[in-house]
């Protein structure tokens, strides 16, 4: 057979095995997107600006030269340039004149035909006025039912009846590869069309303790805030919130709130117009691989408690400081993000289980749970250095003992505890203490003083790692120190 037809064969057969295959794999988005569009708003906010707020200031004792060829400029962008323009006397934001406006766009969604919205708080945040833009191009002034900055959930109401509404889905199915759309208004384009798959689910930012965020590769923009999130099957399964960026555009990484978190945000603004959420009253962090070593764990996972707040639910069921929360209710905690939300998702006074790892011994801890307060104990500020103090030649350290100043910056029991007033290269710098930790125990064993810590170094066998718990100015942490010799 000649090779020119074998050639036509092969590529036959390419096209018969392969383009099914592909077609399969890029999804027709048309009938989602008009099923969905018209319960998607654009959302404008106005806001009175005071009128100096504008208005750059020069640094105090700073004066604007005379006669040089910038002057006009500098006048004019310091507030001394033309008269009713912004900036000058009279105008916008100038000395004397009217207070200014500040606008801001995003994105919202209709949940209910008799008029409810849900949105991000950040988009209606400080606003004077909220104006809701349907695709019929009506503009509806709505009121603002209430607002969660911790979950960055707003729920709106405009007065109208037989709106149009998205179908609600569920966050809990959805599965990483999967594909998404978003609609919104990026910029101020009305009913833009993106779409990706998901790249992560839980995800934790700094910023947000209590939403385990979706993380896609959505083209998500500045007016997209607060707009939906499809799955396949037309049902809004998160609200776009955030995107990383060095640009303050689109990177590939946007987040979205899980719907089953917004609901429940959104039940409590509906009926009580504020959000109460569990709280357990610890300071936690995640347990690294050196960590996980030191106590004597297989694998790095669950919480680190590094600090109890006093009159906490913790205190009052016994938790310790150096407890490794492995399981929430039966739930297994991978890291220390996953906690707090499912803390935060419990209800207030319910009595949940902890299984929790102390000192080797894996324990069952029951605790109640209490409400968390409006504004969390800010962290204590950092102990300031004090004297050379004594040499810990193992740890490459020198300590002092804490004057009684330091203890009360710092919130400190009265005794206890010891104060790094200087670190050289050598096992803590790797560890990452640093000069004004203050050591509050190794291992189980709680420092007593500076040369308490200094025994309990020196005693430690060779090439053993081991957990400190430091206090500084961003509040308690363990941290792992490899003794090499």
């Amino acid at each position: 057979m000649p090779k020119a037809h074998w050639s036509r064969v092969l590529l036959l057969v390419s096209v018969t095995l392969f383009a099914p295959f592909g077609q399969a794999q890029l999804p027709d988005f048309t009938a989602l997107v008009e099923q969905n569009n018209a319960a998607v708003v654009n959302i404008s906010t106005t806001q009175k600006v005071a009128a100096n707020d504008l208005q750059p200031q020069l640094p105090e004792g700073m004066e604007i030269p005379e006669g040089t060829p910038f002057d006009d400029l500098l006048r004019r962008y310091f507030g001394e340039g033309v008269p009713g323009m912004p900036g000058g006397p009279g105008g916008p934001g100038g000395p004397g004149g009217e207070p200014s406006e500040s606008k801001s766009l995003g994105s919202g969604f209709i949940i209910s035909p008799d008029g409810y919205i849900i949105t991000n708080h950040h988009v209606i945040k400080d606003a004077d006025e909220v104006v809701v833009r349907l695709q019929d191009r009506r503009e509806l002034v709505a009121r603002i039912v209430g607002s969660d900055k911790r979950s960055d959930i707003a729920l709106l109401k405009v007065e109208a009846r037989e709106l149009p509404v998205v179908k609600l889905g569920s966050s809990e199915d959805l599965k990483v590869g999967e594909w998404v759309l978003a609609i919104g208004s990026p910029f101020g384009f009305d009913h833009s069309v993106t779409a990706g798959i998901v790249s992560a689910k839980g995800r934790s930012l700094p910023s947000d303790n209590y939403v385990p965020f979706i993380q896609t590769d959505v083209a998500i923009n500045p007016g997209n805030s607060g707009g939906p999130l499809f799955n396949l099957d037309g049902e809004v399964v998160g609200v776009n919130s955030q995107i990383y960026s060095r640009t303050g555009g689109f990177m590939g990484l946007s987040f979205a709130i899980p719907m089953d978190v917004a609901m429940q945000v959104v039940e409590q603004l509906k009926s009580q117009g504020k959000v109460s959420r569990g709280w357990l009253g610890v300071q936690i962090q995640d347990v690294t691989r050196e960590l996980a070593e030191s106590f004597g764990m297989k694998k790095p996972q669950g919480a680190l408690v590094a600090k109890i707040l006093p009159k906490s639910p913790a205190e009052t069921a016994g938790l310790q400081i150096g407890d490794i929360i492995e399981a929430f209710n039966g739930r297994e905690i991978e890291s220390s993000a996953a906690l707090p939300p499912m803390v935060g998702a419990t209800k207030i006074g319910e009595t949940a289980k902890l299984k929790v790892l102390r000192q080797g011994k894996s324990m069952e801890v029951p605790i109640k749970i209490g409400m968390l307060p409006d504004e969390e104990p800010p962290a204590a500020g950092g102990a300031e250095e004090s004297g050379a103090g004594n040499k810990v030649e193992r740890l490459n350290v020198t300590l002092a003992d804490l004057t009684d100043a330091q203890r009360e910056q710092l919130e400190l029991p009265k005794t206890g505890g010891a104060l790094i007033t200087g670190v050289k290269p050598g096992p803590a710098a790797e560890a990452g203490i640093r000069r004004g930790d203050v050591i509050l125990r190794v291992q189980d064993q709680p420092v007593r003083d500076a040369k308490h810590l200094a025994d309990l170094v020196n005693g430690l066998p060779k090439g053993k790692t081991v957990a400190v718990l430091v206090q500084r100015r961003a509040g308690s942490q363990f941290l792992a120190i490899k003794l090499k010799d």
